[in-house]
């Protein structure tokens, strides 16, 4: 990657999350994925765990960089370097585009809205695969960044308190679709979407200029009262990993981590925690079949890696499940902290800080095979449980077989955690965003 275009994900870690929500008494700074990209937790997270089950939360993390490809070969750029069929899509919704790199592992996944035939937008993600390919000089297309704040909310009644703060009736609004919207009182216009990753009814709001801090509090204030929770960093990853949504950082890391000149360019380095060896990258990454996504893939047209998904589709070795770990064995962990020899803390509500994509544990059955790779578990304090997303050997998926993960640090002390293969994805209870019923949800307005 040359000078001319620069990493994005410099841009987006250098943009403090602070400059986006305000700061209240009792508010605690919290940074572990990047200290310009701490939020404030001023909720315990056992209480956020459960506010997209009973109210709603409101997160500020992802603000900061939002991209922008436009021009006639827009489309065309998009299409070369992702899976999706970008064509048959039309203007003012979004769609999760994925990205790989020639050996066909994930090197980026992101939302992009369609403003226009031409227009293409994307925010919180790593745009460094259609850069690269933008300097080819073979597509006529401009690409800008503007700083954009992002407030994600989910819960049965997110809806309602985004309809209070508008003052206005979005019931209509379908899953993937976006539109602008304003908020009584402050002078900039806003956008809405109908997108989430905690597997029930979620929003965004975006918008721009300084504007964020004063957003984020009207709208929190309004929520407030009806039981809304601040989200950061703690429950970021709990919401991806139960709602059945792999997510790179989180469960997985970006293939681009294979390239030296990406990591020199990177804002942060590829942390290899976890049993599996730290010089095992491959196990860091993933395919789109790994990810549940192969039902994306469209073999229309020409695109990076299409033959190495081809390849895997035809002959899939492994696949995505969840994995429900044996309570008994994670206090015998934290019971161990008292004890001379200490097992690796499991830390809660995520086992392993954010970020945590390159934590990774092998998985056996019980005569010791290595038969899958676990990311990092996270705790639930809704449903009292602890799972992590696994890849698996197909013949060894079966739902309600137990495995061991071997928890620890690569040539460190090992616990076998007991875990028994679950419902994928584990969310459960709850009405899916894309089929949610809003006739059960109170109008605001």
């Amino acid at each position: 990657m040359s000078e001319a275009i620069k990493n994005p994900l410099t841009d987006f870690i250098n943009s403090a999350n602070m400059e986006f929500e305000p700061i209240y008494p009792g508010s605690t700074k919290i940074g572990t994925m990047m200290a310009k990209r701490a939020t404030w937790e001023c909720d315990p997270w056992y209480e956020v765990g459960e506010s997209y089950f009973k109210s709603s939360y409101i997160h500020a993390g992802l603000s900061g960089l939002e991209e922008t490809f436009k021009g006639p070969d827009a489309a065309k750029l998009l299409s070369d370097c992702s899976i999706n069929n970008v064509y048959k899509w039309k203007a003012g919704r979004c769609k999760h585009l994925v990205a790989l790199t020639p050996d066909g592992l994930v090197a980026n996944h992101a939302l992009f809205f369609k403003d226009a035939e031409d227009t293409f937008r994307t925010t919180a993600g790593c745009s460094v695969p259609y850069l690269m390919a933008l300097q080819s000089g073979k597509y006529n297309v401009e690409y800008t960044t503007k700083r954009a704040f992002i407030f994600q909310f989910s819960g049965p009644l997110s809806l309602t308190i985004l309809e209070k703060a508008t003052q206005t009736d979005l019931h209509d609004v379908k899953f993937l679709e976006f539109r602008p919207v304003r908020i009584p009182g402050i002078d900039t216009q806003l956008e809405i979407c109908r997108i989430g990753m905690s597997g029930t009814l979620a929003y965004e709001i975006h918008g721009y200029d300084g504007f964020g801090p004063e957003v984020y509090d009207h709208i929190y204030q309004i929520g407030k009262p009806m039981g809304m929770k601040r989200m950061g960093w703690q429950n970021y990853t709990v919401n991806h990993t139960f709602g059945g949504f792999a997510q790179m950082t989180v469960n997985f890391e970006l293939s681009l981590y294979q390239s030296p000149e990406f990591c020199e360019q990177s804002p942060f380095p590829l942390v290899c925690s976890g049993s599996v060896d730290p010089t095992d990258l491959r196990a860091r990454f993933r395919t789109p079949v790994e990810c549940d996504w192969g039902w994306m893939a469209k073999f229309d047209h020409d695109f990076v890696g299409r033959e190495a998904l081809e390849k895997e589709m035809a002959d899939p070795k492994r696949k995505l499940v969840t994995l429900e770990f044996n309570p008994d064995d994670i206090a015998d962990v934290i019971r161990s902290q008292f004890t001379d020899k200490p097992y690796k803390i499991i830390q809660f509500p995520c086992a392993e800080p954010q970020p945590c994509g390159g934590h990774q544990d092998y998985v056996t059955d019980k005569d010791g095979n290595v038969i899958g790779i676990s990311s990092v578990p996270t705790y639930s304090s809704y449903f009292h449980a602890m799972i992590s997303h696994t890849i698996i050997d197909v013949d060894k998926a079966k739902e309600g077989d137990e495995v061991l993960v071997q928890w620890g640090d690569y040539g460190k002390r090992i616990k076998n955690l007991r875990a028994k293969i679950a419902k994928f994805p584990y969310i459960h209870g709850v009405m899916d965003n894309r089929d949610y019923d809003l006739s059960t949800v109170p109008y605001g307005v």
